[in-house]
């Protein structure tokens, strides 16, 4: 099975924390916080239209101005989502800067935060001289339990969970539907191409349009242009095999108490990867709980109790340098080990 996300921290354990999340068979990325970000280069992070921040602490934040100067005078959307107080921070961050030369400039930057049971959102336009605009304030989309939906697309979904850190930050996962594979080898032996219009296919399932939804297609073979009339459940039992989707989850700044590690257990059930903050070594605990952030063992004890599938452990302290490995050997010790996992 081809996987849909192809994800990767966007620095070194010991670097900003971020996760970038490629969309593959698309032009299309998430980004998980705005961290120091240079690395990716325009091309990535302009792909990266949708961007959720935990919080924005400056290791968390500091890259947004990257983005923004990327972005600028680009024709494009730019949505961020967060916690309470985004927006302000947002806005504070455009404050910075004169406008005076982009009245032109079609970029829009809109912004939502999460409040309980309401969401607030701005608009900031280029060509206002980034003025916040069309602000209101929305239903919260559907809950279960502490979980609440970020952003809903056809294709998958992103949730949160507010997590203490003597401020709210949020944590996220992100679940795809469902995925669907194409049997290049069926293909063939129909004689039909691999092409854009499979994309065209998935879209129309992730849509849920019924089996005998009738669509056509413009196929090319050898210059030669031929439209064909599908039918969509006919192409999904000849050509497609449709199974669980991934799930990504991405958690940092938080202190282990009962109610987190109960958070982020339920948000990390079963994810294929867990990517988990763990700054201090376990013999520092209570300078981590001191400090509002998790131990290596802790992100592998909570890992173990999500039966997550792979652990990926970042944000390690510089006051480990050079200690990389003892951080990840006792996070995949707890993960893989026998010991008791649970607060307390």
């Amino acid at each position: 099975m081809n996987p849909s996300f192809s994800s990767y921290l966007i620095n070194d354990a010991f670097g900003d924390p971020g996760v970038y999340v490629d969309i593959r068979w698309s032009k299309r990325a998430l980004l998980f916080d705005l961290g120091h970000n240079d690395g990716l280069g325009p091309t990535r992070l302009l792909r990266a239209e949708e961007i959720f921040v935990s919080h924005t602490h400056m290791d968390h934040f500091i890259g947004f101005d990257t983005v923004l100067r990327v972005a600028l005078g680009r024709g494009k959307i730019l949505k961020l989502f967060g916690p309470p107080g985004l927006i302000d921070n947002v806005h504070g961050k455009l404050r910075g800067y004169t406008w005076n030369l982009v009245d032109g400039y079609p970029l829009v930057i809109e912004v939502r935060e999460f409040h309980g049971s309401e969401r607030h959102q701005v608009k900031f336009r280029a060509s206002d001289g980034f003025q916040p605009s069309e602000q209101a304030i929305l239903p919260a989309p559907p809950t279960s339990g502490p979980l609440f939906t970020v952003l809903e697309d056809p294709m998958f979904t992103v949730k949160a969970v507010t997590l203490n850190h003597r401020i709210p930050s949020f944590a996220y996962s992100l679940e795809e539907q469902f995925h669907i594979n194409v049997s290049k080898q069926k293909l063939h032996a129909a004689g039909l191409r691999v092409g854009a219009w499979l994309k065209d296919v998935k879209q129309h399932i992730w849509q849920g349009k019924p089996d005998d939804f009738r669509f056509t297609v413009a196929l090319y073979d050898e210059h030669r242009r031929e439209e064909q009339e599908f039918m969509l459940g006919e192409v999904k039992e000849r050509f497609l095999t449709i199974s669980r989707g991934q799930k990504i989850v991405y958690v940092v700044d938080a202190r282990y108490d009962k109610e987190n590690e109960a958070m982020i257990v339920a948000l990390a059930q079963g994810a294929d990867v867990f990517y988990c903050e763990a700054p201090y070594l376990d013999g520092d605990a209570e300078k981590a709980y001191d400090r509002y952030h998790l131990t290596a063992r802790q992100a592998g004890l909570m890992a173990r109790n999500a039966q997550v599938r792979d652990l990926a452990v970042f944000h390690f302290s510089p006051r480990y340098t050079g200690q990389g490995e003892a951080l990840e050997r006792e996070a995949l010790e707890a993960f893989h080990g026998s010991e008791e996992g649970g607060y307390g």
